[in-house]
């Protein structure tokens, strides 16, 4: 016969090796911190009850559920469920939900599309997801750029910032293997006098603070060499592929180190062509998204 420790009398009692609590009658454990002493109390049941469901049920989600790995494969559950052919599904009722708005950018009507407010509002969530899904790895986040890769959200454009110039740069590439592609390449100036790179490169760094000095060796070079591909005063803008040397979004920088890098072995960046990953009707979109990108840029 067992006694309920609570019944047991006395006010700090004491038996044998066993230390009762006064107040809830329960024994001691011996453990005490801060002078608060541990009670030898039962293992609550709801947490037994709460082990034993959740037992039961990862018994009967072995049974039902993909559960097993077997070698390369995995055991499908009685349910057969694929979380494979889950997602094609999803992905499916995605396609469709977007299917008819998304139809109206088959055709490059930019001046339209964009003049649709309504169909704007729609379209310019999915468009952002395109951008970051396809876009930000290189462009970042915002279409900043950073190096190696040009800025989107200002108005110096390398090919042009019209949507149906954004449009047929990611039809056809940049120094793409595609048969239309565009090419620009930056050569190397190898040839050129160190002295004279040097001066040239003093001219370039200086161009985007304005105090570049227009009667100097360096700008005399410049002319000679550079005006052809970035324009007078490098401000860029001849929609070749040459970028402004003259604003504050640098591909590949503008301090005399990048510069002369630069003069002495030449650049050439690629842009890939997205004709075989999206559909017409994304890139419509997606190049009406980054055309948006500059608006209100003034620099």
């Amino acid at each position: 016969m067992t006694t309920d420790p609570k019944t047991l009398p006395g006010a700090d009692l004491h038996t044998g090796n066993r230390e009762v609590d006064p107040v809830t009658g329960y024994d001691t454990t011996g453990h005490e911190w801060g002078g608060i002493k541990e009670l030898n109390t039962p293992f609550p049941k709801i947490a037994l009850v709460a082990l034993a469901l959740a037992f039961a049920y990862s018994v009967v989600a072995w049974i039902l559920l993909p559960t097993w790995p077997l070698g390369r494969d995995y055991s499908r559950g009685i349910l057969g469920l694929d979380q494979g052919d889950i997602a094609v599904e999803r992905l499916r009722d995605l396609t469709d939900l977007r299917a008819d708005w998304l139809a109206r950018f088959r055709d490059p009507d930019f001046a339209a599309l964009a003049g649709d407010n309504a169909l704007m509002a729609t379209a310019m969530p999915a468009a952002d997801r395109l951008f970051q899904d396809n876009c930000a790895a290189c462009h970042g986040r915002s279409g900043a750029g950073g190096p190696d890769y040009p800025n989107l959200g200002d108005s110096h454009w390398l090919w042009g910032g019209a949507p149906e110039h954004i449009a047929e740069t990611l039809h056809v590439g940049i120094n793409t293997d595609h048969p239309d592609t565009r090419w620009a390449q930056m050569p190397a100036f190898d040839w050129m006098e160190r002295a004279d790179r040097l001066a040239l490169s003093e001219y370039v760094v200086a161009l985007p603070s304005g105090t570049a000095a227009h009667d100097s060796a360096g700008a005399l070079l410049f002319e000679e060499n550079c005006v052809a591909c970035h324009g007078e005063r490098g401000i860029g803008g001849l929609l070749n592929g040459a970028p402004s040397l003259a604003d504050r979004a640098v591909i590949y920088g503008q301090d005399r180190d990048s510069v002369a890098k630069t003069l002495a072995r030449g650049r050439q960046g690629v842009m890939p062509s997205w004709s075989d990953r999206l559909s017409e009707a994304e890139i419509n979109l997606l190049a009406l998204h980054v055309a948006r990108l500059s608006q209100g840029d003034s620099e």
